[in-house]
């Protein structure tokens, strides 16, 4: 136990990127996020559109995961889940959240708050249309967050699915699975830089106009 505190005291990294200054924004949240993003992309980051989504019961009680952004714009961030989901229960009784992008490796990370709204069934559609046929039969048989017996209760309930759209080219998009919109109150860019003196530049929406500040490391 005690080698193992040392170690994890002892990790450390040294972040040198250059500074990040208000010139270099963009003039808006949604460019500057689009300007990262494709950075991102171009250092062929691991999934660099995976972001860490939080969210919070009825009761306060907070709780994160892992999804993958499908979209954003000057509306705000777009994933896609089952309705019926943990997360979902938990944005439909408090409509916020915040989300994440860790783009570790450029050590930079955006940091997302608002409130969220559910996307139109038209926008749904259009990217349920794009999905591989696995992943759709995956959300038709998946009962997300709910207990199951084993393993061996999706497999089954899965190849019940297969056999139902056998003969259907197109699978529908199932009443339960839909997208979510973040739709932001702040945008927070982090980009590293030495001796934990990190640049914090955030928009942040005040009396209806975007408004930038930099906040403390």
């Amino acid at each position: 136990m005690s080698q193992a505190k040392a170690t994890l005291s002892g990790m450390r990294v040294s972040y040198d990127a250059e500074p990040f200054q208000e010139s270099l924004l963009a003039d808006t949240w949604h460019e500057q996020l689009r300007r990262w993003f494709d950075e991102a992309v171009q250092a062929e980051v691991a999934e660099p559109n995976a972001m860490v989504l939080a969210t919070a019961d009825a009761t306060g009680m907070p709780s994160s995961r892992t999804v993958l952004c499908k979209g954003f714009d000057e509306r705000g961030l777009v994933f896609f889940t089952n309705y019926t989901s943990a997360k979902s229960h938990d944005l439909g009784s408090t409509r916020v959240a915040a989300a994440t992008f860790p783009w570790l490796a450029l050590q930079r990370q955006v940091n997302v708050r608002g409130t969220v709204e559910k996307v139109k069934q038209e926008e749904t559609a259009e990217y349920w249309a794009h999905r591989p046929r696995g992943s759709q039969l995956g959300a038709w048989a998946s009962p997300q967050s709910s207990v199951v017996s084993g393993r061996s209760a999706l497999e089954s309930k899965l190849a019940g699915i297969e056999r139902r759209f056998a003969d259907s080219e197109r699978v529908p998009v199932p009443p339960h699975w839909g997208g979510w919109r973040i739709r932001p109150e702040y945008v927070e860019f982090w980009q590293g830089r030495p001796d934990r003196l990190h640049d914090r530049l955030r928009f942040c929406r005040e009396d209806g106009a975007w408004k930038v500040r930099r906040l403390a490391p």
